[in-house]
């Protein structure tokens, strides 16, 4: 049975990225990618036929494997977005059986990666300017990421919440210093403002 041999892979690929940054990686270092958690909906970078296309643009490029997709993708936007394996992989499977990518050889005898064919390179020449239209947006992807990812004020805002968390895990905290701590975040939330 065809691609038999990357079911290990997939699983193996999927259970080590799940949740956001949660373990090594999940959907991106915010949670974004194919699902964006903590709202509960779904919120797609690309749809079907883009993602063909960024990932025969990427074994174009160099012979690549699955998880190697994924990881150049999330390179390429600076972690913003990083496709889920279970849309990678069926993305592969349908590129092979359309006849624009193959398994290139391995002399390792490990992970085949994939590699374009010549119907696959005819395909990206004629859509050139849709791949080039959607390899700006992956950089776009980064620049956001790059602009938004706060840095020193992301820890310290992480810091805030493990310190809130455990004062008022504790149930000891009285009306009176519940207030006290809603008035230092507002203080706090104003100084901001005001910068």
């Amino acid at each position: 049975m065809r691609f038999s041999h990357h079911s290990h892979e997939h699983s193996r690929d999927h259970g080590h990225r799940c949740g956001p940054r949660g373990g090594r990686h999940g959907f991106g270092r915010r949670g974004w990618g194919d699902s964006d958690e903590g709202r509960g909906r779904r919120r797609r970078v690309f749809d079907s036929n883009e993602l063909r296309l960024v990932l025969l643009k990427l074994i174009a490029d160099q012979p690549r494997h699955g998880y190697e997709l994924i990881r150049a993708i999330e390179d390429l936007t600076g972690g913003f977005y990083v496709p889920s394996p279970g849309v990678v992989y069926p993305t592969l499977i349908m590129l092979q059986e359309m006849g624009q990518i193959e398994e290139a050889p391995s002399s390792t005898g490990a992970r085949k990666a994939f590699g374009v064919t010549p119907g696959g390179s005819e395909h990206l020449a004629a859509r050139k300017q849709e791949v080039d239209a959607l390899f700006a947006r992956l950089a776009e992807l980064a620049s956001v990421q790059q602009r938004t990812d706060g840095g020193p004020v992301r820890r310290a805002m992480q810091n805030l919440r493990m310190v809130l968390i455990n004062r008022l895990e504790r149930g000891e905290a009285k009306s009176e210093t519940l207030h006290d701590m809603a008035a230092i975040l507002d203080e706090a939330a104003q100084k901001i403002e005001r910068l």
